[in-house]
């Protein structure tokens, strides 16, 4: 939002100065962007007169030009300059703007120098309308009356000295989008009286000739009021000086009095309107929904397709304008209009704004109508403009005709005085509060310590108590806000508990961590796309209003987030990464569908290279040995167990489950399926493991402490085995069948050393056989082990592998 200062002095009586009103503007909630000085732009363009302007010796269209300039200002020193000037309005005797040599021109971009054009020296220039950027006007310069004082500076002497201020507004505030609206907030805070500038109506001479009907499925929510009259012999030429200024100043271009007015009521009063050329309507005007497809070529002249639903304002010949955003360019009005309808309308915000970015339209009053004009202030704004065109243009006005009415707003609310103290820690005093709401127009009624207010019609967002006191707060200024220590509770203030998955959630993330991962902290949502992968079985949770197209599910693993990610870094040149994140998924929209996970990811190599020893690329035992230690650290159970069994965006035969009792996984390890890398757009191979938090039991423990170290005196026994298996035997199975020993006491570890397979195995062995070897350890506890006692321990691991594998010891 743009406004000058002289502007917004219309609306509000102040000797304030720019840097305590821009100082004050960002302490209410509307911070200033920028402050634009047109002095410090066209400060150096001064006021001269040509003395002699004679033929270019070498050039018929350029013509040697001396000036009169007075480099100190008026009543300095008077000097003689020369300039090369091809303009055809030059002449002797005209008075214009000067630029010496070393002046920057805004209008071209270009840094003046002192040159030498076809032989003849040129020391600055005269400046045309576009040089200054005041206008497009570039056909000749500048043309000043002949009393224009000479040495002034232009901007002085055109009164372009007024500052623009540029301030952000925030969604909730539409009040903010009109000059008016900002100048009751600065007098609110103190630095200045509102100057009323009530609007007085316009007396009809005729009836309204255009007929105006809104549609019974468009009036109740889309556009609950239309209105509109008729002027007719209007002149529709330059709109005052006064108004284009102020309308260049904020980067509006002036296009001719009728669209000027309405722009400039647009941002004085946050009143959008549009007039229509009544000589190219085609009957009345009718408010509806669009039935999708209808064509309407915009004021821009670019052509738009309409969607059902999208609400139109149609002639007997179609589609005159888009509702709340634009007008149609066969309607609009030229220099030779003299009959034009003025409309002042409501419009439904949620259907303006989508409207706007399906068609892909930004203007001021969709920017406007979006976030919500005064309902109260359409037929005040209909006769302003109506009163300026009349100032302007001339004209006779019809009487007002329209659709629909504007429903009151009776929004009631109330404010405990002690509730801003509560809220804020900032006393405020209750004739203060009653001061800053009336200044505000809540008009406020105090009775009992409780402030019964009426919210205006302007300010839509105000919703209850809470709104009230933010009002008296940012109005009081949160910089008169002091800092106090808490008061001592009575009791001391009790140790910080932290629940059972708390804890485990926080140890898993340290453990991870110093494994050598690095933490990701990921949205909760991810790309439907992706996660689909991970949830084969149940469907995704969709986000009813994603925020952006690429987060429009929840998330039914982490690991669609980590792969991005590494991904991410991938693309910019990161080989190796190990990346982890512990945080819930998401397995259906109802209550208690949620898991917490902790996953970790290895993509590439996990040792870096160096001169002692070659690079090894992550496999899956690495990350089984990770998930292990997570489950242990925890406080998991010990004697895991694992098979095959993942799901299947995990690479089969590279990968499995880990669980301590069938059908209960505690965690699920190995290699990502490359399908689902390339869909991730991963380089190479990626090993990962998930530990399911909230599904590993607690392991029964006396205590938090460690159990005591037990070294036994006796010389431990260790053996040698090795069994001839078929091929599809797996070792987990021997060092199962091997610790269910009778004698498994005394067995204190069990090993796999060696396996002897492929083709001259089975020559060996026979088909589709081969050799495992194993290592057993075996600690006596009560005396040393006799020779026999030792074979009956080898035979009974002998027949307990044979009895569970089918193997046999090898000869």
């Amino acid at each position: 939002m743009k406004f000058t200062l002289s502007w917004l002095k219309d609306h509000l009586d102040t000797d304030a100065e720019l840097d305590e009103l821009c100082e004050a503007l960002t302490d209410l909630g509307f911070e200033v962007e920028g402050i634009e000085d047109p002095s410090a732009a066209l400060g150096s363009f001064t006021i001269c007169r040509v003395t002699e302007a004679a033929p270019h010796p070498a050039a018929d269209r350029l013509r040697v030009c001396r000036l009169e300039t007075y480099p100190d200002g008026p009543g300095g020193e008077r000097r003689e300059v020369q300039v090369v000037c091809g303009a055809p309005n030059a002449r002797t005797g005209l008075v214009g703007v000067f630029a010496a040599a070393g002046t920057y021109i805004p209008g071209t971009e270009l840094h003046l120098k002192k040159g030498v054009i076809r032989g003849v020296e040129s020391h600055g220039m005269l400046c045309s309308e576009k040089e200054l950027m005041i206008s497009d006007d570039h056909d000749g310069i500048i043309d000043l009356p002949e009393d224009a004082p000479l040495g002034t500076r232009f901007v002085d002497y055109r009164e372009m000295t007024d500052p623009v201020i540029e301030i952000a507004i925030t969604p909730n505030r539409p009040d903010g989008l009109g000059v008016a609206g900002i100048a009751r907030d600065l007098a609110a805070r103190g630095l200045g009286t509102v100057i009323e500038r009530p609007v007085d109506s316009v007396e009809g001479q005729y009836p309204c000739p255009v007929s105006i009907t809104i549609e019974e499925d468009t009036k109740g929510k889309g556009c609950p009021a239309f209105f509109g009259r008729a002027i007719r012999n209007v002149r529709n030429g330059e709109s005052p000086t006064w108004m284009q200024r102020r309308l260049r100043a904020i980067g509006l271009r002036p296009i001719s009095a009728l669209v000027d007015i309405t722009n400039y009521v647009t941002y004085d009063r946050n009143r959008p309107l549009h007039v229509f050329d009544i000589d190219k309507l085609s009957g009345g005007l009718r408010i509806h929904r669009a039935t999708g497809g209808e064509k309407i070529i915009a004021l821009d002249g670019t052509e738009h397709r309409m969607e059902q639903g999208m609400i139109l304002i149609s002639d007997s010949n179609g589609p005159e304008s888009i509702a709340g955003i634009t007008g149609g360019l066969s309607t609009g009005c030229t220099e030779e209009t003299t009959n034009v309808f003025l409309e002042s309308a409501l419009w439904d915000p949620i259907t303006t704004a989508a409207t706007g970015r399906k068609l892909k339209i930004n203007t001021d009053a969709r920017y406007r109508f979006e976030r919500g004009v005064d309902p109260e202030f359409a037929i005040d704004g209909l006769e302003l403009a109506t009163r300026m065109i009349l100032n302007v243009c001339g004209g006779e006005a019809s009487e007002v005709g329209g659709d629909g009415s504007v429903e009151p707003q009776n929004r009631a609310f109330t404010l405990r005085v002690s509730r801003v103290e509560e809220l804020v820690g900032m006393p405020v005093d209750t004739q203060e509060q009653l001061q800053i709401l009336g200044a505000l127009g809540f008009s406020p009624v105090l009775e009992g310590g409780i402030i019964s207010v009426m919210a205006p019609t302007w300010r839509p967002d105000i919703g209850g108590e809470a709104d009230l006191v933010e009002e008296i707060a940012r109005v009081t200024s949160l910089s008169r806000l002091e800092g106090k220590p808490l008061r001592r509770p009575a009791q001391r203030v009790s140790d910080p508990i932290l629940t059972p998955i708390q804890k485990r959630e926080r140890t898993a993330r340290r453990t991870i961590a110093s494994l050598g991962y690095l933490e990701c902290v990921a949205y909760s949502f991810t790309d439907s796309e992706l996660a689909g992968l991970f949830a084969p079985e149940q469907g995704l949770v969709g986000l009813e209003n994603p925020i952006s197209s690429e987060l429009d599910v929840m998330r039914p693993d982490l690991l669609p987030n980590l792969l991005r990610a590494a991904a991410l870094n991938q693309s910019k040149g990161t080989g190796s990464l190990s990346l982890f994140e512990v945080g819930p998924v998401f397995l259906g929209a109802e209550p208690g569908r949620e898991s917490l996970h902790a996953t970790a990811m290895i993509v590439g190599e996990e040792t870096p290279r160096n001169p002692h020893e070659t690079a090894r690329i992550a496999d899956l035992f690495d990350a089984k040995a990770d998930a292990e230690t997570v489950i242990a650290a925890i406080g998991g159970p010990s004697g895991l167990k694992s098979d095959r069994n993942a799901p299947g965006w995990w690479h089969p035969g590279r990968s499995g489950t880990v669980f301590a009792r069938p059908g209960v996984p505690l965690a699920v390890f190995g290699e990502i399926h490359p399908r689902v890398l390339r869909r991730a757009g991963i380089r190479g191979r990626a090993v990962a493991f998930t530990v399911f938090l909230d599904t590993v039991p607690k392991r029964r423990s006396a205590g938090k402490t460690r159990p005591a170290l037990v070294k036994s005196a006796l010389h431990p026994v260790e053996r040698d085995f090795a069994f001839v298996l078929d091929g599809n035997v797996e070792a987990a199975e021997v060092v199962r069948a091997v610790r269910g020993s009778k004698f498994r006491k005394i067995i204190e570890d069990v090993e796999v050393f060696d396996e002897y397979d492929g083709p001259e195995a089975e020559k060996q062995f026979g088909a589709g056989r081969k050799s495992l070897a194993i290592g057993v350890r075996i600690q006596p506890d009560k005396s040393t082990l006799r020779d026999e006692e030792i074979e009956a321990i080898c035979a009974d691991i002998a027949g307990r592998v044979s009895a569970s594998t089918g193997g046999k010891l090898r000869n």
